[in-house]
């Protein structure tokens, strides 16, 4: 499952097709589009839909996910997006689709009128396979297996490199000082482009009033050019901010330069660099940098793990590399930049990856291997014993005083001890409000401070005129101080409706008393 609950885009997909989800991007002016890929190689798109950039074949918004049928079985490898916005994707058959906003010949079809479904970018292309694709405000640029770039679209800076400033209708090959050379890496700002070769050297080409291209100059160049300042330095990766860039060494060192108005270059200031410089990240080897043509916003992550932030985040500049409690550098733009939308086509591992939490879940209750079981009312549950010591006190003394592989359970019923084992297993609980009243007990006897809580909530959220009495009176019983206020107060609440129900006249005589005196100091019983 792919975690994509920081984007709020997603927030109306039910959890069932959320767990679905393998493959998904966000992006838009607003991070209000979206496309995801399930598990079955089906392409969804939702949101705004501007210039008809889900690909749906209509102009449209939907706020309910549509499928791209065309896009179906495709097995996407590489997806960007433009500002337009238009959308270009790589297959794993190395084929290219584009559609969207077209205003520039962005999508490489020979004309500038927009698409509304994907259509496959043929022309110089048809005999080569693309790895990764690579989109600026309303250019593109595509890599192939050989280490070839092409590129079309918008040209006013060079960005295309084509030795012009005329807008490129269809895919062009890269090539001047490229022709020989082999690309393995790709990236676009806003109006230029990156390449890192093979051999470590990155060449850069189109806009750089501000010094994003990093050739110490601010002239804009209309073909690709060395960066000379990284002689001697193995670039591995690239990545373009609005107007800055990014660059990542085969040692984990990370070289910024371009515009740092709002600090993403990481150097402490706000001055522009025309030539890289190199971030003091504390001395943590990097293994990844992160930023994207739509902001200012700059990431990475650590050897270790670790994910660092700077640079625009939520309207404040941060100047300098800033230790977040992330696991991806994903979280920093879903979190933090303006728009949160993702740098890169997000992606989870193979059908058959199952995390910690999701191993333990399946084997819950799986005899195949399991080395302890309890019988409670003649049926069987099967644990395993390690885990039930490392997750709960009572099992931890319990099973280091017996050697047993059997144990019967009288105090509670079937229902109440499987919820609890499963509880061990899961961090949640699965159970109808009154039966979670049983499971309240077992939480109370053997001190569960967190699954009493849990407990609670599950009773609130079931409470109802006609088991108020009931929920109350084992509040009561339990000791369980936050539920009995909730229950007092709901029965208060509906007293009319409360005290026509049966559980009301079969109340324990001290808890009526009680709740007789309580409720009149609450003020219930005045006209």
């Amino acid at each position: 499952m792919l975690d994509v609950g920081k984007w709020p885009v997603f927030a109306l997909l039910p959890p069932e097709e959320l767990r679905l989800i393998r493959q998904a991007c966000v992006f838009g002016s607003a991070a209000n589009e979206a496309f995801y890929v399930t598990v079955n190689d089906e392409v969804f798109a939702l949101g705004t839909n501007c210039s008809g950039c889900l690909g749906l074949g209509d102009l449209q918004s939907t706020i309910e996910p549509r499928r791209i049928d065309v896009l179906c079985g495709k097995k996407i490898v590489s997806l960007s997006y433009g500002t337009g916005p238009h959308v270009v994707i790589a297959t794993a058959e190395g084929e290219v689709f584009a559609w969207g906003h077209n205003g520039y010949s962005q999508l490489g079809n020979g004309t500038t009128n927009h698409g509304l479904t994907p259509a496959l970018v043929s022309t110089n292309l048809l005999n080569k396979r693309v790895t990764e694709v690579a989109c600026g405000s309303h250019h593109t640029i595509a890599l192939t297996t050989d280490g070839e770039v092409y590129a079309w679209g918008y040209n006013n800076s060079g960005q295309v490199g084509s030795g012009s400033t005329a807008n490129q209708p269809t895919p062009r090959r890269v090539s001047s000082c490229l022709q020989s050379k082999v690309v393995v890496n790709i990236a676009c700002g806003q109006l230029c482009s990156m390449a890192v070769l093979d051999n470590g050297e990155i060449y850069g080409w189109g806009y750089n009033c501000n010094g994003q291209l990093g050739l110490g100059n601010n002239g804009n160049q209309q073909t690709p050019c060395r960066i000379a300042a990284l002689q001697g330095v193995n670039i591995v990766q690239v990545a373009c901010g609005y107007a800055h860039t990014l660059a990542l060494t085969d040692e984990g060192f990370v070289y910024a330069w371009g515009a740092n108005s709002y600090g993403q270059l990481g150097t402490g200031n706000k001055s522009n660099q025309a030539l890289p410089t190199l971030i003091n990240t504390d001395k943590e080897r990097m293994v990844e940098v992160a930023a994207c043509h739509t902001s200012h916003t700059s990431a990475a992550k650590t050897q270790s793990g670790q994910v660092l932030m700077w640079g625009q985040c939520r309207g404040q500049a941060v100047a300098s590399p800033h230790l977040t409690h992330f696991s991806t550098t994903d979280d920093v733009f879903a979190c933090f930049a303006t728009p949160a939308v993702t740098w890169h086509l997000l992606s989870v591992d193979g059908d058959d990856y199952l995390t910690v939490a999701q191993s333990l879940k399946k084997e819950f209750d799986s005899p195949e291997i399991s080395d302890l079981k309890f019988l409670v009312d003649g049926k069987c549950i099967h644990v395993h014993k390690a885990l039930l010591k490392i997750r709960c006190e009572h099992f931890r003394v319990l099973l280091n005083e017996t050697d047993e592989d059997a144990i019967e359970v009288h105090q509670f019923s079937y229902l109440v001890y499987r919820a609890f084992l499963e509880y061990l297993y899961t961090d949640s609980i699965n159970l109808p409000p009154e039966d979670a009243i049983g499971l309240l007990d077992l939480a109370t006897f053997y001190r569960e401070s967190r699954l009493k809580r849990l407990c609670q909530e599950t009773i609130k959220r079931g409470i109802s005129e006609d088991n108020a009495i009931t929920l109350l009176s084992a509040a009561v019983k339990y000791e369980a101080r936050d539920l009995e206020e909730f229950c007092f107060k709901f029965c208060v609440n509906h007293l009319t409706a409360v005290t026509q129900t049966q559980a009301f006249a079969d109340m324990d005589h001290d808890l009526l008393k009680n709740f007789i005196n309580k409720a009149s100091r609450y003020g219930a019983f005045k006209n």
